[in-house]
């Protein structure tokens, strides 16, 4: 399919804005945070997902030939517009929480100060790019919590949203905690490792299971997993890979990775029959794995069933998130500069209270517990604000606030999670390896404590606003409703 610019991968209104800009001479520097309202996949968090693909973007930001002459077919913009749009490129400053970060509700996930024509511009790519990975990063995390350290495999590139949702998706996947994906060209651009056996039509092309699997053995004897349910799991399928591994260790290869894979039927029950008869064999290392629809709630529900599955394919369910298709990020205005340098705080309100804005210039700290390192509370406060870990600090919920929390003095550590990635146009963030994301996350979930990472009924963490974005934000409600 080729390299593609993605400059006009944008909604058409982001354009008639610029243009509205662009006549009134209104190009402000302004903020824009990108940010969620809720979790997704009923989660107690999610992931941040995405970001080395929003700096590709970035970096490519520019109006071709081709795309100024698609726009002046439109005939809705005027010539001096497109002039201008001619030279466009990226010229602001952007922070962002990095790739692999635990995150929650309202907290700036991206934070875009630029010329409102530029910030306002960038926001549906920026939305596609974050909102797709964090949901596909965040339900890939639940799903490996679920194994309990079982190897998960991302398996779902043929049912996903297209190509880019295949070859993305992927990537998220193994950053939320995959150890591979059947994804080739994922594993060639992202450099993650890909894995894979073989197909049933690999069976049926055979004259019968046994030479299917006997071939197959041949082909790969150091990865050998048969797939044992074409057409009688225990009764044929099993006994023909057990054949089949009889050979092999009579012939002294060395097997290091050899079993079986289920795709249907009870799975804890054949999972468990099947056990029994490759140990009484003297095959107790050989891997059963099981693909099939999973998704975490199946897993954990064979977990507790006893299943004998120590790997796992999962494919439709986590690559298109399918009880959570949307992650629901949103970019909205939150500041202006006015012509002394300062910025003015911008709220939008709403009768629905979720969907009141947190205004200013803004940044995120979170707060650890000292002697675990879990995570205690985040605070989103004003850019220019610091928090000393020597002091006492009281904390509150911002709607209930007679809920208080008191962190004592050397008791807990802070961190700001907002990084800079672009200032004044110039990249100067350089993003990890996928593996190292990978890594990354792994780190972040363990900062969870084990009711926030439940998969029903998860604790909330709190997101609290620090007094001084909170006596701000209550003086535009009060202006704005009085």
């Amino acid at each position: 399919m080729g390299q593609r610019s993605l400059t006009l991968l944008t909604d058409l209104y982001e354009l008639t804005m610029m243009q509205g800009y662009f006549k009134n001479n209104r190009n402000n520097t302004v903020v824009f945070d990108a940010f969620y309202r809720k979790n997704p996949c009923e989660s107690g968090y999610a992931i941040s997902c995405g970001l080395e693909q929003v700096i590709d973007y970035v970096k490519n930001l520019k109006f071709t030939y081709e795309d100024i002459e698609y726009l002046r077919g439109l005939k809705i913009f005027d010539e001096d517009f497109l002039d201008y749009l001619s030279s466009f490129h990226f010229t602001g400053n952007i922070y962002a929480i990095p790739e692999g970060t635990v995150m929650f509700p309202k907290e700036p996930m991206v934070k875009v100060v630029a010329p409102i024509m530029e910030a306002q511009f960038m926001e549906t790519a920026i939305l596609n790019i974050v909102n797709h990975q964090s949901l596909i990063a965040t339900k890939a995390s639940r799903v490996v919590y679920a194994a309990k350290g079982d190897g998960i495999m991302e398996f779902g590139l043929r049912r996903a949203q297209g190509p880019d949702a295949g070859i993305y998706g992927a990537r998220a996947a193994v950053i939320g905690g995959c150890i591979g994906t059947s994804n080739v060209l994922t594993g060639k651009d992202c450099d993650v490792p890909v894995k894979g056996t073989h197909a049933h039509s690999w069976i049926m092309s055979f004259e019968d299971e046994y030479t299917a699997f006997k071939k197959y053995a041949e082909l790969y004897p150091t990865a050998t997993i048969l797939l044992v349910d074409t057409y009688d799991t225990l009764r044929s399928g099993v006994p023909n890979a057990i054949k089949v591994f009889k050979e092999m260790r009579a012939q002294g290869l060395p097997m290091p990775f050899y079993g079986i894979r289920l795709d249907s039927g009870d799975l804890a029950y054949l999972s468990k029959e099947a056990r029994k008869m490759l140990d009484a064999e003297g095959f107790n290392d050989a891997i059963i794995s099981a693909s099939s629809d999973l998704d975490e709630y199946l897993i954990d529900s064979l977990k507790t069933q006893g299943a004998a599955i120590t790997s796992w394919g999962v494919g439709t369910n986590l690559i298109t998130a399918k009880d959570c298709p949307s992650f629901g990020g949103v970019y909205k205005l939150a500041a202006v500069c006015d012509a002394d340098g300062r910025f003015i705080p911008k709220i939008k309100v709403s009768e629905n209270t979720e969907k009141v804005t947190n205004p200013g210039n803004k940044t995120v700290f979170r707060f650890y517990d000292k002697e675990n390192g879990k995570i205690l509370a985040d605070v989103i406060s004003m850019y220019d604000e610091t928090f000393d870990e020597n002091k006492d600090l009281v904390i509150f919920d911002p709607v209930d606030t007679w809920k208080k929390t008191k962190l004592v003095a050397g008791t807990y550590t802070v961190r700001e999670l907002l990084v800079p990635v672009f200032e004044k146009g110039i990249c100067v963030y350089e993003s990890p390896k996928t593996m190292e994301i990978r890594d990354i996350c792994k780190k972040e979930l363990d900062t969870l404590w084990d009711e926030t990472r439940r998969l029903v009924n998860p604790h909330r963490v709190h997101v609290d606003l620090s007094d001084k974005l909170y006596d701000i934000k209550k003086q535009l409600l009060d202006s704005k409703t009085n």
